[in-house]
Protein backbone atom coordinates (compact mmCIF):
# COMPACT_ATOMS: atom_id res chain seq x y z
CA UNK A 1 0.00 0.00 0.00
CA UNK A 2 2.83 2.33 0.92
CA UNK A 3 4.51 1.78 -2.47
CA UNK A 4 1.28 2.38 -4.37
CA UNK A 5 0.78 5.69 -2.55
CA UNK A 6 4.29 6.90 -3.43
CA UNK A 7 3.94 5.69 -7.00
CA UNK A 8 0.69 7.63 -7.42
CA UNK A 9 2.28 10.78 -5.98
CA UNK A 10 5.26 10.44 -8.35
CA UNK A 11 2.88 9.89 -11.29
CA UNK A 12 0.83 13.00 -10.43
CA UNK A 13 3.96 15.18 -10.10
CA UNK A 14 5.34 13.73 -13.32
CA UNK A 15 2.18 14.55 -15.26
CA UNK A 16 1.89 18.04 -13.78
CA UNK A 17 5.49 18.91 -14.61
CA UNK A 18 5.05 18.40 -18.38
CA UNK A 19 5.50 21.52 -20.50
CA UNK A 20 2.50 21.89 -22.76
CA UNK A 21 3.93 25.00 -24.48
CA UNK A 22 4.47 25.23 -28.20
CA UNK A 23 7.60 23.92 -29.88
CA UNK A 24 10.28 26.50 -30.70
CA UNK A 25 10.88 27.47 -34.30
CA UNK A 26 14.16 25.93 -35.43
CA UNK A 27 15.96 28.07 -37.96
CA UNK A 28 19.09 27.40 -39.98
CA UNK A 29 22.18 29.54 -40.09
CA UNK A 30 21.85 32.83 -41.91
CA UNK A 31 24.86 32.06 -44.12
CA UNK A 32 23.62 28.58 -45.01
CA UNK A 33 24.06 29.18 -48.77
CA UNK A 34 27.77 29.94 -48.29
CA UNK A 35 28.53 27.30 -45.66
CA UNK A 36 29.80 23.82 -46.34
CA UNK A 37 32.71 21.56 -47.10
CA UNK A 38 34.71 22.19 -50.26
CA UNK A 39 37.40 20.35 -52.19
CA UNK A 40 39.83 22.94 -53.51
CA UNK A 41 43.06 23.15 -55.42
CA UNK A 42 45.65 25.61 -54.15
CA UNK A 43 46.76 27.65 -57.13
CA UNK A 44 49.48 30.22 -57.75
CA UNK A 45 49.29 31.92 -61.14
CA UNK A 46 46.96 29.14 -62.32
CA UNK A 47 49.35 26.34 -61.34
CA UNK A 48 48.51 23.71 -58.70
CA UNK A 49 51.01 24.29 -55.88
CA UNK A 50 49.16 22.19 -53.30
CA UNK A 51 49.56 18.76 -54.91
CA UNK A 52 45.89 18.03 -55.54
CA UNK A 53 42.64 18.64 -53.72
CA UNK A 54 42.31 19.70 -50.08
CA UNK A 55 39.22 19.90 -47.87
CA UNK A 56 38.27 23.31 -46.49
CA UNK A 57 35.13 24.38 -44.65
CA UNK A 58 33.11 27.56 -44.50
CA UNK A 59 30.73 28.14 -41.60
CA UNK A 60 28.87 30.82 -39.73
CA UNK A 61 30.19 32.37 -36.54
CA UNK A 62 28.41 32.16 -33.19
CA UNK A 63 26.88 35.57 -34.00
CA UNK A 64 24.93 33.86 -36.83
CA UNK A 65 24.73 37.03 -38.90
CA UNK A 66 24.76 37.56 -42.67
CA UNK A 67 28.27 39.02 -42.89
CA UNK A 68 30.81 37.00 -40.85
CA UNK A 69 32.03 33.71 -42.31
CA UNK A 70 34.68 31.36 -40.94
CA UNK A 71 37.00 29.95 -43.60
CA UNK A 72 39.03 27.00 -42.29
CA UNK A 73 41.61 25.16 -44.40
CA UNK A 74 42.26 22.61 -41.63
CA UNK A 75 45.87 23.72 -41.32
CA UNK A 76 46.74 23.17 -44.99
CA UNK A 77 48.46 26.58 -45.18
CA UNK A 78 47.45 27.01 -42.26
CA UNK A 79 44.61 29.50 -42.30
CA UNK A 80 41.49 29.88 -40.20
CA UNK A 81 39.97 33.32 -40.52
CA UNK A 82 36.73 35.19 -40.02
CA UNK A 83 36.06 37.18 -43.15
CA UNK A 84 33.26 39.45 -44.29
CA UNK A 85 30.94 38.32 -47.07
CA UNK A 86 28.10 39.72 -49.13
CA UNK A 87 25.38 37.05 -48.89
CA UNK A 88 23.07 38.31 -51.68
CA UNK A 89 26.01 38.48 -54.12
CA UNK A 90 27.68 35.33 -52.67
CA UNK A 91 31.04 37.14 -52.61
CA UNK A 92 33.91 37.51 -50.17
CA UNK A 93 34.77 41.09 -49.25
CA UNK A 94 38.37 42.24 -49.67
CA UNK A 95 40.08 42.53 -46.26
CA UNK A 96 43.66 43.15 -45.19
CA UNK A 97 45.64 41.29 -42.51
CA UNK A 98 42.92 39.21 -40.90
CA UNK A 99 43.88 37.38 -37.70
CA UNK A 100 44.69 33.72 -38.27
CA UNK A 101 43.52 31.30 -35.56
CA UNK A 102 46.10 28.67 -36.60
CA UNK A 103 49.17 30.91 -36.76
CA UNK A 104 49.06 34.23 -34.94
CA UNK A 105 52.22 35.39 -36.74
CA UNK A 106 50.68 34.86 -40.21
CA UNK A 107 47.88 37.24 -41.17
CA UNK A 108 45.66 36.54 -44.16
CA UNK A 109 44.46 39.13 -46.66
CA UNK A 110 41.41 38.22 -48.73
CA UNK A 111 41.66 39.83 -52.16
CA UNK A 112 38.44 38.52 -53.66
CA UNK A 113 36.18 35.49 -53.73
CA UNK A 114 32.88 34.13 -54.96
CA UNK A 115 30.58 31.14 -54.66
CA UNK A 116 28.59 30.23 -57.78
CA UNK A 117 25.51 28.04 -57.38
CA UNK A 118 25.53 24.94 -59.59
CA UNK A 119 28.54 26.15 -61.60
CA UNK A 120 31.00 23.34 -60.89
CA UNK A 121 31.35 19.88 -62.31
CA UNK A 122 33.05 17.54 -59.85
CA UNK A 123 35.79 15.08 -60.71
CA UNK A 124 33.05 12.42 -60.68
CA UNK A 125 30.94 14.37 -63.19
CA UNK A 126 28.30 15.70 -60.77
CA UNK A 127 27.02 19.30 -60.70
CA UNK A 128 27.51 21.35 -57.53
CA UNK A 129 28.49 24.83 -56.33
CA UNK A 130 31.92 26.28 -57.06
CA UNK A 131 34.13 28.35 -54.76
CA UNK A 132 37.00 30.68 -55.57
CA UNK A 133 38.92 32.73 -53.00
CA UNK A 134 42.15 34.66 -53.66
CA UNK A 135 44.50 35.24 -50.70
CA UNK A 136 47.79 36.73 -49.76
CA UNK A 137 49.57 35.52 -46.63
CA UNK A 138 51.86 37.77 -44.60
CA UNK A 139 54.65 35.18 -44.64
CA UNK A 140 54.67 35.29 -48.48
CA UNK A 141 54.07 38.98 -49.30
CA UNK A 142 53.38 39.77 -52.94
CA UNK A 143 52.44 36.16 -53.75
CA UNK A 144 48.76 35.48 -54.29
CA UNK A 145 47.18 32.08 -53.86
CA UNK A 146 43.74 30.85 -54.89
CA UNK A 147 41.54 28.22 -53.38
CA UNK A 148 39.42 27.03 -56.30
CA UNK A 149 37.10 24.05 -56.27
CA UNK A 150 33.66 22.68 -55.55
CA UNK A 151 31.22 21.90 -52.76
CA UNK A 152 31.56 18.40 -51.35
CA UNK A 153 28.71 16.25 -52.66
CA UNK A 154 29.10 13.17 -50.49
CA UNK A 155 29.27 10.92 -53.55
CA UNK A 156 32.23 8.54 -53.40
CA UNK A 157 33.31 9.41 -56.95
CA UNK A 158 33.82 13.04 -55.87
CA UNK A 159 35.90 12.37 -52.74
CA UNK A 160 39.63 13.07 -52.63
Amino acid sequence: MKYIKYSLIALVFGLLSCDLGSEPTIEGTKLKAMCGEWFVLILNEGEDVGNGYHLITTSNTAANNETDLILDDHETWPAKIITKVNLPAMTFDAAQNLPNAYADTIQVSVIEGKILKGAATTTGGNKTDSIYVKFEFSDAPGTQFEYAGYRRTGFSEDEH
